[in-house]
């Protein structure tokens, strides 16, 4: 419940994108402050008024790292994004630290009737507000170019935080052994690459399902996904299949899906990759 809070599944809106907004806008008015105090002599006016924007700042960017932490955790440990999921996380954490030593420089010269901000202060303030806009590159990047984490706040249940390999090659009826079937909650779903084919495996009703991953649309990825009776929605651009057959029930994806032959035996899911 507390981690689908902080996803915003409860609001329809994720949260981390909205308040990511708040630090960088702090952070960036801390250091628009600290060189409009080294142009213009107002005494230290300007000076307090960044130390105030950046402890606000640090406040900020500590809400936002919870929340990035918690969407990181939430990534598939082989999804292609994960590394720049992690390079972004360390290069907040650094940015975040420079500022926090930044503010302690700070607070201590402050304390002083008519003292300023501290040059070393200031120079960390505007290394990490670059290392910030780097970090947002790669944030934006694995949104934009890898669709990571689009549409999850709309799903109830977890995302599969691993893809099993399998396959049927030793099989003698082409069924390939996936994972137990109480790894499979309702609404839930299990990411697959068996015999090349890269698959979703779902359980609605206590019915399983089996069906490609990838959106024909965009190639979304379904597995992250939500469901609506028996359609399963791209978390992209909000196409919908019906798991049953792979037809298309709502655009703007126009090609069906292949879907897979699945059985339960001995509490083990089956899958074999002839397709429909």
């Amino acid at each position: 419940m507390i981690k689908a809070f902080l996803q915003g599944k409860p609001f329809g809106y994720p949260l981390h994108p909205a308040v990511i907004h708040f630090p960088i806008g702090l952070f960036f008015l801390t250091v628009l402050l600290d060189v409009a105090n080294l142009l213009i002599d107002t005494g230290n006016v300007l000076a307090q008024s960044a130390f105030y924007t950046v402890s606000f700042g640090l406040i900020a960017a500590l809400i936002a790292i919870l929340l990035g932490l918690v969407d990181w955790s939430d990534i598939r440990a082989d999804h292609p994004a994960k590394y720049t999921a992690t390079i972004h996380m360390i290069l907040n954490l650094t940015a975040t630290a420079l500022f926090g030593i930044s503010w302690w420089l700070r607070s201590v010269e402050l304390g002083k009737p008519t003292a300023t901000a501290p040059l070393l202060a200031v120079l960390l303030a505007i290394a990490g507000m670059g290392i910030i806009f780097y970090s947002g590159y790669l944030g934006g990047s694995m949104v934009y170019d890898d669709g990571l984490a689009v549409g999850r706040h709309r799903r109830r249940t977890d995302t599969p935080d691993h893809t099993i390999h399998a396959s049927s090659k030793d099989s003698p009826d082409g069924f390939a052994r996936i994972a137990p079937v109480d790894a499979l909650r309702s609404e839930e779903t299990l990411h697959a690459e068996v015999d090349g084919h890269v698959m979703t495996i779902a359980k609605l009703n206590g019915e399983l399902y089996a069906f490609q991953e990838f959106c024909t649309h965009r190639f979304g990825p379904l597995s992250e996904g939500q469901f609506q009776d028996h359609n399963i929605m791209c978390p992209w651009h909000g196409s919908c299949f019906d798991v049953r057959t792979g037809k298309v029930t709502q655009g703007p994806a126009k090609v069906d899906l292949k879907t897979y032959e699945v059985k339960l035996e001995s509490g083990q899911i089956f899958v074999r990759v002839i397709t429909k």
